[in-house]
């Protein structure tokens, strides 16, 4: 994305807890473990060394195991936890050189956290709680009111103004929790395991609704789980940390095709990918096509035979896909001129977006031996092709070798 994107940026960022803070910088400086530095100074690594940048209107997972230092980090955002050494910039500006009048102003309207707890105050309504933070600033009670019915409205709490925490179920408390932070209108929404502390379903439906809430307001969201299948369906990027490092950084499917550590490729190991990677990362892009106006029968034959295929996506001279042509029907035509080659072009064949998933294109090989031909969505021009092969490795964890003599089984059946 391009600099002026950038909405948060973190440089160079260490966060040490405890005492003796000047010599384990020190000592991370040289190259020393997170548990050496511990047992030598008593002092405690929560963030070392990340660096990242945060663009505008993407929701950015940090996630780890416990301990791996997502929330310390998170918490350096806004000055809650104080960095050892390093700088956040936040819309050109340093925020740890920020007086506290302006620090204020940036917890106020800048950025708003939703916390797993949801800390409501149980004696107070909806309205009011979501109001609450409204008050303290000193906001009049008009304004302050009018803001937390739009807040209400945004999370789908209508009806329920005038209900107490205890009225509510857990999903519901955590949007009054969510309504609470919007109230003012943040451009960032910092977000703190917000959701690990409910059930498998209602945590389901309360990612759903940030997804469809992030559809209609566009917010920066950086979002902290220890969940990899919370981070990969919400996240636009994700952050891999452990022990205070960032891993790696990237899309859920660079993470999964290309661990850029041994940590972040065993940690992503037993996810299920079919419905992560798509056609984009499987396709092959520089294949053979025949151009049924342009290319004679034996032209298209010697294709195939050069790359030993047996079938070739056929596109016109726009390079949109029109179909498939098997071998067999193009030697047909060699040996009878009568014939006309487009009469034996298969069109009614599938063809995927980018987008797709493996999920969602394996059902579209279940009746066919064709590959998928890619295609743009604006103009149907041919981008790539999926292979069959391709598909199963991704759906059975096979590799190639086994598929083949699955298929040679197959075969003699």
């Amino acid at each position: 994305m391009p600099e002026s994107n950038i909405k948060i940026e973190v440089k160079d960022l260490n966060l040490i807890f405890g005492k003796n803070k000047k010599e384990a910088l020190s000592l991370l400086a040289n190259g020393e473990t997170k548990s050496k530095i511990l047992q030598k100074t008593g002092a405690t690594v929560g963030v070392n060394n990340a660096s990242l940048e945060i663009y505008e209107g993407e929701i950015f997972v940090i996630m780890g195991l416990s301990g791996s230092g997502k929330s310390s980090l998170l918490r350096c955002l806004n000055l809650l936890n104080n960095p050892t050494s390093g700088d956040i910039i936040f819309h050109g500006r340093s925020i740890s050189k920020m007086n506290q009048n302006e620090l204020r102003e940036v917890r106020r309207t800048g950025m708003s956290m939703v916390f797993q707890k949801f800390g409501l105050l149980p004696h107070r309504t909806v309205a009011d709680n979501i109001a609450f933070g409204l008050e303290l600033q000193g906001v009049n009670k008009e304004e302050r009111l009018d803001k937390a019915h739009k807040s209400i409205e945004n999370v789908g709490l209508q009806g329920f103004e005038n209900k107490l925490p205890s009225e509510l179920s857990g999903g519901m408390q955590q949007r009054v929790g969510l309504a609470r932070a919007l109230a003012n209108d943040p451009e960032i929404l910092l977000m703190d395991e917000a959701f690990s502390a409910l059930d498998p379903l209602i945590k389901a439906e309360m990612q759903n609704e940030l997804l469809d809430l992030q559809e209609k307001l566009k917010k920066t969201i950086v979002f902290i789980t220890h969940d990899l299948d919370e981070a990969i369906k919400l996240g636009d990027r994700i952050a891999i940390m452990k022990d205070g490092i960032i891993e790696q950084v990237g899309i859920a499917e660079e993470i999964l095709t290309s661990p850029a550590t041994p940590y972040v490729k065993a940690f992503v190991e037993k996810v299920d990918r079919k419905s992560v990677i798509s056609a984009e990362t499987l396709m092959f892009k520089n294949m053979e096509v025949a151009h049924i106006k342009k290319d004679g029968p034996q032209s298209i034959m010697r294709k195939m035979r050069q790359k030993g295929l047996s079938s070739l996506p056929v596109v016109n001279e726009k390079q949109e896909f029109i179909g498939f042509i098997r071998l067999r029907n193009v030697l047909k035509v060699t040996k009878d001129s009568s014939l006309n080659l487009s009469d034996f072009v298969e069109t009614n064949v599938a063809s995927v977006y980018s987008h797709f998933t493996v999920e969602e294109m394996l059902p579209l090989i279940a009746d066919t031996h064709f590959s998928l031909a890619v295609v743009a969505e604006d103009s149907g021009k041919l981008l790539g092709i999926v292979t069959q092969t391709s598909l199963i490795i991704e759906a059975t964890k096979y590799n190639s070798e086994e598929i083949e003599l699955l298929q040679e089984e197959a075969q003699e059946i």
